[in-house]
């Protein structure tokens, strides 16, 4: 079976139809251990959420970004407009 994932990572997808497929091919007269299956669902869990906060962690950072830009264009803005005024104020007083 062939992730659909790009890469060597495996989604949540990918993940149920492992299990899926594990429960189905295992010999029901030594069935996989409870706590096995149990751990394997915690650590599936336990990354989802990390995954889930690493993309949450770059769309804050992405609009930090963006902000920052904003905030930089409008300082340059402000420095024109307060250079222009500084020199109409200049040539008005020489006049």
């Amino acid at each position: 079976m062939v992730p659909k994932n790009s890469g060597t990572q495996l989604g949540q997808q990918d993940f149920l139809r492992l299990m899926t497929a594990q429960l189905s091919q295992q010999d029901p007269f030594n069935p996989v251990d409870n706590q096995q299956m149990v751990a394997q669902m915690a650590q599936f869990s336990s990354l989802a959420g990390v995954t889930e906060t690493n993309t949450t962690l770059k769309t804050i950072s992405d609009q930090l970004t963006a902000q920052t830009a904003l905030l930089q264009d409008i300082k340059t803005a402000q420095d024109a407009a307060a250079a222009a005024a500084a020199a109409t104020q200049s040539t008005t007083q020489e006049g």
